[in-house]
């Protein structure tokens, strides 16, 4: 049986994304052993955060020769950007202290940001020589094959970071690239109540955030209310981290399938346990069919 299915840009996908993470230390081959056992079960849309991914899918690939097979891979929008020629990273403590004591709204109380003792702060001159980085970017993307892994997500932290500098821009010269590589492009973003209004601009197909209490910059209300307004596609970005939602994953799926109207789902899991339990709850939902543009 297949599992339910959605479009995003007319290329089906399923509305359950697995991501395998297996509980550490863990080495690839249990990457690939959970793999293979999550694809008996019906699952062929594998998020793919690190190179150890990527292989096992190739693996996968490889050894089952179906084209349906669907990878979501990930780059960092850190590493295409860069200040007076240098990584954007080797800045992070500097731009933590900008966004933190600068950018943050005044009501945010929990701690969102990694800590940093410095405390030199990005002038706006500076924060506007902050410049895309082709070289770098490229080079990031060249680990990839749109043909065996059809959707790229970007942005991730410095995603986030770089909407709170007021540099979408250089977002948008990124999807751009990935665009002109044959991908298709997923925002990925980190801060939920904060990203979909800001980087709603940018052209991609859909938005992976987390919608999760534990998570920082986070409202639910607000949250379901822009989500349910918002116009393009929406990605839920491990949804049952808490071990409780796990155990109540068709309670949690139907919120945000029926409620929010969510597409698809990247799922953290760890065993093969969770895997059956995620794919059981998932059957008893349909296909999703995008309205049509008219």
């Amino acid at each position: 049986m297949r599992l339910p299915t959605t479009l995003l840009e007319g290329k089906k996908i399923s509305r359950i994304i697995l991501s395998i993470q297996p509980r550490p230390p863990f080495s690839q081959t249990q990457i690939s052993s959970l793999m293979k056992k999550a694809y008996e079960m019906g699952v062929w849309c594998f998020d793919l955060p690190s190179g150890n991914h990527l292989e096992s899918f190739r693996e996968l690939r490889n050894l089952m020769a179906d084209e349906m097979l669907t990878g979501f891979c990930h780059v960092e929008a850190e590493t295409g950007v860069s200040f007076l020629g240098k990584p954007l990273h080797r800045f992070e403590s500097k731009i933590v202290s900008t966004i933190r004591r600068e950018l943050l709204p005044p009501q945010q109380t929990r701690d969102v940001l990694p800590p940093t003792f410095s405390s030199e702060l990005f002038t706006q001159k500076e924060i506007d020589r902050i410049a895309f980085d082709l070289f770098r970017f490229e080079k990031a993307l060249s680990s990839f094959d749109p043909k065996e892994s059809s959707f790229l997500l970007v942005g991730e932290k410095y995603g986030d970071w770089l909407l709170a500098l007021g540099r979408i821009d250089l977002l948008r010269e990124m999807v751009s690239k990935v665009r002109g590589k044959g991908f298709i492009p997923i925002f990925s973003g980190q801060w939920a109540t904060f990203t979909l209004p800001k980087a709603k601009s940018l052209d991609v197909s859909a938005y992976a955030i987390p919608i999760n209490k534990k998570w920082s910059l986070f409202d639910l209300q607000r949250a379901s209310d822009l989500i349910k307004k918002f116009e393009k596609p929406v990605i839920s970005l491990n949804p049952l981290a808490d071990g409780n939602l796990l155990r109540e994953s068709e309670g949690a799926l139907s919120f945000l399938f029926d409620e929010l109207k969510i597409c698809a789902v990247i799922a953290k899991i760890a065993s093969e346990g969770e895997a059956e339990i995620v794919v059981e709850a998932l059957k008893k939902f349909p296909s999703l069919i995008p309205p049509r543009k008219t």
